[in-house]
C-alpha cells in the first residue's frame, strides 16, 4: 500500500493513485487545499446546513461485516445496525491505528464525539489495517482504550466495509445527514473547522454554543 506526501505536484498523483485503486495515506505534509483539488472535495463556507452541497444521495452505504465492534454492543445483527443508524446525523472515519496521520486526527473526532454526541451526532469510525500488526484486534483494543476513544469502532480487518465503500485513504471522513445524503467527506488531516462547521449546521446546534477546544 502507498504512503505519499503531497507537495504541487504529488497532489496530481494521489489522483491518479486513487484512480487506480491504491490505498492512500494522505501525509499531514499535503496542503488541504491540494488534497480538495486532488480528491474532488468542495471547499465552502458553511454557515448553515442549506451551504452544504448534496454529494450523494440513497444513504451510506453499510457497515456490515465487522468481524468485531469496540465500545458497543457487538451482538446487534448488521440489518439492525443499519437501521439504527437511519435517520441520524454520521460521521464515518476509516482509520488504522498505525497511521501516524490518522493518530493526530485523534485529538478532534474524540472532541467532537464528547461536544456533540448529546446533541445527536454519532461517530462511526472503521479501523482497517494497512498492515499485518494492525490486525489483531486485542491490539487494536488496546490502542482504543490507551487514546480514551470512547465512540463506536467497526472491526475491518479483511477490507469489506472499506470496499464496499470504494474507500482508499487514511484518514477518510464521509459526514451523512439525517436523510441520508452526503454532506461532506475529507481525506488526510486539517480542515477540523470546516468539518466542525459541518456537524454543527446538520446537528443544528445554536452558533453561540461552544465549540470544541483541541
Amino acid at each position: 500500500m502507498s504512503r505519499v506526501r503531497l507537495g504541487r505536484r504529488e497532489a496530481l498523483a494521489l489522483g491518479a493513485l486513487g484512480a487506480a485503486g491504491a490505498a492512500v495515506a494522505v501525509s499531514r505534509r499535503a496542503p488541504p487545499a491540494s488534497i480538495d483539488a486532488a480528491t474532488g472535495a468542495p471547499a465552502v463556507v458553511v454557515r448553515e446546513a442549506a451551504d452544504l452541497p448534496v454529494l450523494a444521495t440513497g444513504g451510506a452505504p453499510s457497515v456490515a461485516g465487522a468481524s468485531g465492534w469496540l465500545n458497543i454492543d457487538g451482538g446487534i445483527p448488521d440489518e439492525q445496525r443499519d437501521v439504527d443508524l437511519a435517520g441520524r446525523v454520521v460521521l464515518y472515519d476509516f482509520w488504522t491505528f498505525g497511521c501516524i496521520n490518522c493518530r493526530n486526527t485523534l485529538g478532534h473526532t474524540t472532541a467532537w464525539h464528547d461536544r456533540y454526541a448529546p446533541d445527536g451526532l454519532v461517530l462511526l469510525s472503521i479501523h482497517t489495517p494497512e498492515f499485518e500488526y494492525e490486525r489483531d484486534p486485542d491490539a487494536v483494543a488496546e490502542f482504543v482504550a490507551d487514546e480514551g476513544i470512547r465512540y463506536a469502532v467497526a472491526l475491518d480487518p479483511d477490507k469489506v466495509i472499506w470496499r464496499r465503500w470504494a474507500n482508499r485513504y487514511w484518514p477518510a471522513f464521509y459526514l451523512y445527514d439525517a436523510d441520508g445524503a452526503l454532506r461532506r467527506r475529507h481525506f488526510g488531516e486539517g480542515r477540523y473547522d470546516e468539518m466542525e462547521d459541518a456537524v454543527r449546521a446538520l446537528l443544528g446546534v445554536d452558533p453561540e454554543s461552544p465549540r470544541v477546544d483541541v
